[in-house]
C-alpha cells in the first residue's frame, strides 16, 4: 500500500524528479512486499525491457512466490530469488537459476536430492560446461552419468585419435565400437575397421565390407552363421547383381525378403522353390504365385493350394472341381462356413456324400442353410445329432428366418420333425424338440408321446406335460390331463388322482386365449362339472370311515345327478353302496342295488364293479350262484399279481 502512495504522488507531483535509481530501489522494495503489479510500473519507467519479458513470462507459474523470485533474479537480488524457489519448493527453477548463475555444485545437489527428473539434463550440461573449461577428464565422467558418452566424448575426442582409442578400447561399448570402425573405415583402415565392426557385432557392416572387398564367401559365412536379416538381404542384392540366383533367393529367403524370392523364381522357372517361399510369405504373394501356376497351367494342385491359404476359397474350390483335386477337397472344405457360397457348399456336400463322408455333408448342407436335407441324411444314415448339431439347424437370426421362410428353404422344423417321427425313434425325437425350442416342435412331439405306453413310463408322461407347457398348448394340456384322470378311473378306480389331473386341466384351459369363446366356454362349463361330481365322491369315500350314513346319503345323491357317467361311474357309485350294505349285514338291501344297476347297465359285466369279497358273501347269504370268473380284478389283487410275478 505504502510503494503504491509512493508511486502515484511520484508520478503525479513530477515524473522528472524520479531517477532510475529511484525506480530500482523501488522495485525492490516490491520484491519484499511481493507488489508485482507495482514492479510492472518500477520496471518500466527503468526501461528495463528485458526484465519486464521476464516478469511476464513468469506470470504462468502458478506459485506467487516463484514469479517475485524472477524478479528478483532480474534485480540480481539472489538470496531472495534462492529462498524464494526453495520457498514454494520449485526445485526445477532452482536448479536452472543455479545453472544460470555458476553454482554447479549447488544445482548437482539440488538435482540429486529434490530434481532427479532433471537429473541426466544437469550432469549434461554440467559435463558440457567443464568441456567448455577444457577439463576434458571430468567432463567424460559427467557425460558417462548423463548417457551421452557414445557421442558426445567420441566428438569431443576426435582431434585426440590416441585418447579416443584408449577410450574406446577401455569403454567396450558397442555403440561406440561402431563409431570407431566407422571412423576407421573413412580413414580406409579396413582391417582394424573390420575388427571393430566385430566387436560391435554390426553383421551387416561387416558383409558390406567383404563384398566391397571382394570377400564374397567370408561375407556368406557371415550371413549364414549369424542370421543377421539386414546383413542377408545386402548380400542377396550382391548375387541377384552379379546374376547368382540360386544364392540370390537363398539370401531372401534367410532375410525374409520373401516377395524379392518370388519374383526372382518367377522370372527364372523356379518352381519348386517358389511353392515353399509362397507358402512362407503373406497372402499377396501366395495370390500372386497361385496365378503364376495358374497361368503356366502347370502344377494345378499347387495353384489349389496356395488360394486356399491366401484365403480364396471359392476359387480354389472351383479349381479343385474343374481339375477333379479331390484329396485337396477335403482340405478346403474344413474351412467353409456360412458366410461361403451356397452353390459350393452343395457342390462340396454331393461330393462328400458320393464318398459316403456324411458327417461332412452334413456339416456342409447345414452351412449352406438346408436343414431338411441334413435331417433327412442324418434319418437315413442314423447319424448321431448332437446339441451343438440341433443348435446349428435352428435359425435365430430374424433376417434369415425371413430370407429362408421366403424360399421354403427354412429347415422346416415341422418337416424335419416329421421325418424323425417316421424313424420312430423317441429319444432323438424328445432331444431334437428340448433343443429346437420352438412351439410346434414341443406339441408334434408331445402328440407322438401319447401314442406310447406313458401310463407305465412316468418319465415319458412328464416329458408330455413338459413339452405341452412349453409349448404354449393349455388347451392340448388340458386334454391330456383328462385323458390322466380317465385313465386313473377306467383303470385304477383312483378318483383322488383322477381328480386332480381334473383340477389341472381346469386350470390349464382356463388360461388358453379362446378360452371365452362358445366351444371353449362350454367346455370349461362342463371341466367344472365333472370337478365337482368327482370331488363330491372322493369326499363320500373319505367321510364313510367317520361317518358311513352321511357318505352313503352323499353317494346316493350323486346318483341322481343327470349324466353321471363319465365324470363318476355309475358302477363305482353303484359299487360303493353295495360294498357298503354287504359289510352292514344288509344282504338284501345289497342284492337290490346289484340288480338296479343290472337293469342300468344291461351290456356291461357289473361284477367289474363289486369286489370278491361282497360277492361271495351275497352267494352264501342270498344262496345267489355268481360267475366270478370274468370279475375285474381290484387294484390290490392287481399289485398282488404284479408282485408274484417280479418275485418269480
Amino acid at each position: 500500500m505504502c510503494v503504491c502512495v509512493c508511486v502515484c504522488v511520484f508520478v503525479c507531483i513530477s515524473p522528472f524528479l524520479c531517477s532510475k535509481a529511484v525506480w530500482e530501489n523501488m522495485a525492490r522494495m516490491c520484491v519484499k512486499t511481493r507488489q508485482l503489479d507495482v514492479a510492472r510500473v518500477c520496471l518500466g519507467n527503468m526501461g528495463n525491457a528485458g526484465a519486464a519479458k521476464a516478469l511476464k513470462e513468469a506470470e504462468t507459474e502458478p506459485e506467487p512466490e516463484a514469479r517475485v523470485a524472477m524478479l528478483a533474479i532480474q534485480l540480481g537480488m539472489l538470496e531472495d530469488a534462492d529462498k524464494l524457489y526453495k520457498c514454494c519448493q520449485r526445485y526445477d527453477l532452482l536448479n536452472t537459476f543455479y545453472q544460470a548463475s555458476g553454482q554447479w555444485q549447488r544445482a548437482l545437489e539440488t538435482a540429486e536430492n529434490h530434481d532427479r527428473i532433471h537429473l541426466r539434463t544437469t550432469y549434461y550440461n554440467y559435463a558440457k560446461y567443464l568441456e567448455s573449461m577444457d577439463d576434458k577428464t571430468l567432463a567424460i565422467a559427467y557425460y558417462e552419468k548423463s548417457d551421452t558418452h557414445r557421442v558426445e566424448v567420441p566428438r569431443m575426442l576426435q582431434d585426440d585419435p590416441s585418447s579416443l582409442e584408449i577410450y574406446v578400447n577401455k569403454m567396450k561399448d558397442k555403440n561406440i565400437y561402431k563409431w570407431w570402425a566407422q571412423y576407421l573405415e573413412s580413414q580406409s583402415d579396413m582391417d582394424s575397421a573390420m575388427s571393430f565392426y566385430e566387436r560391435a557385432q554390426d553383421y551387416l557392416s561387416l558383409v558390406r565390407v567383404h563384398c566391397y572387398m571382394g570377400n564374397i564367401q567370408k561375407a556368406s559365412e557371415i550371413a549364414n552363421d549369424t542370421g543377421d536379416r539386414a546383413a542377408s538381404y545386402h548380400l542377396a542384392r550382391h548375387y541377384e547383381g552379379h546374376d547368382d540366383i540360386k544364392q540370390a533367393v537363398h539370401f531372401y529367403t534367410r532375410a525374409q525378403a520373401y516377395n524379392n524370392a518370388i519374383r526372382l523364381c518367377k522370372e527364372t522357372g523356379l518352381d519348386d522353390q517358389l511353392m515353399n517361399l509362397a507358402l512362407l510369405s503373406n497372402a499377396e504373394d501366395m495370390m500372386e504365385a497361385a496365378c503364376y501356376y495358374e497361368e503356366k497351367g502347370t502344377h494345378m494342385d499347387r495353384a489349389v493350394a496356395l488360394y486356399h491359404k491366401a484365403g480364396y476359397v471359392s476359387k480354389a474350390l472351383e479349381m479343385a472341381f474343374a481339375t477333379q483335386q479331390f484329396s485337396a477337397l477335403q482340405l478346403i472344405a474344413e474351412d467353409l462356413n456360412e458366410q461361403s457360397d451356397p452353390a459350393l457348399l452343395a457342390r462340396c456336400s454331393d461330393f462328400f456324400i458320393t464318398h459316403s463322408q456324411y458327417d461332412k455333408a452334413v456339416e456342409l448342407l447345414i452351412a449352406a442353410k438346408k436343414y431338411h436335407e441334413a435331417l433327412e441324411l442324418c434319418v437315413t444314415q442314423s447319424l448321431t445329432i448332437t446339441e451343438e448339431l440341433a443348435e446349428r439347424m435352428i435359425v435365430t437370426d430374424s433376417k434369415d428366418l425371413s430370407q429362408d421362410a421366403g424360399n421354403k428353404s427354412l429347415f422346416m422344423m415341422p418337416s424335419a420333425m416329421r421325418a424323425l417321427l417316421k424313424s420312430g425313434d423317441t429319444e432323438k425325437i424328445i432331444f431334437f424338440a428340448s433343443v429346437s425350442r420352438q412351439k410346434e416342435l414341443f406339441i408334434m412331439a408331445a402328440n407322438y408321446l401319447q401314442s406310447l405306453d406313458w401310463r407305465k413310463n412316468p418319465e415319458i408322461l412328464k416329458t408330455i406335460i413338459g413339452f405341452y407347457t412349453k409349448g404354449k398348448a393349455p388347451d392340448l394340456l388340458a386334454g391330456f390331463y383328462e385323458a390322466c384322470a380317465q385313465v386313473e378311473i377306467d383303470e385304477y378306480q383312483n378318483y383322488e388322482k383322477a381328480l386332480d389331473a381334473l383340477t389341472e386341466a381346469f386350470k390349464c384351459l382356463s388360461k388358453a386365449k379362446d378360452s371365452s369363446t362358445g366351444p371353449q366356454e362350454i367346455r370349461l362349463a362342463d371341466l367344472k362339472r365333472r370337478v365337482t361330481l368327482v370331488k363330491k365322491f372322493v369326499h363320500a369315500r373319505r367321510l364313510y370311515t367317520e361317518d358311513a350314513g352321511e357318505a352313503v346319503r352323499l353317494c346316493e345323491s350323486l346318483l341322481e345327478e343327470p349324466e353321471l357317467d363319465p365324470a363318476v361311474r355309475i358302477g363305482d357309485a353303484f359299487g360303493f353302496l353295495v360294498e357298503h350294505h354287504c359289510q352292514q349285514g344288509n344282504f338284501k338291501e345289497a342284492n337290490c342295488k346289484m340288480e338296479e344297476l343290472q337293469r342300468l347297465l344291461p351290456s356291461q359285466n357289473i361284477r367289474y364293479y363289486i369286489s370278491q369279497a361282497s360277492l361271495q358273501s351275497l352267494q352264501k347269504e342270498m344262496g345267489l350262484s355268481l360267475d366270478c370268473s370274468d370279475r375285474r380284478p381290484s387294484v390290490q389283487e392287481e399289485d398282488e399279481v404284479e408282485e408274484d410275478l417280479t418275485v418269480s
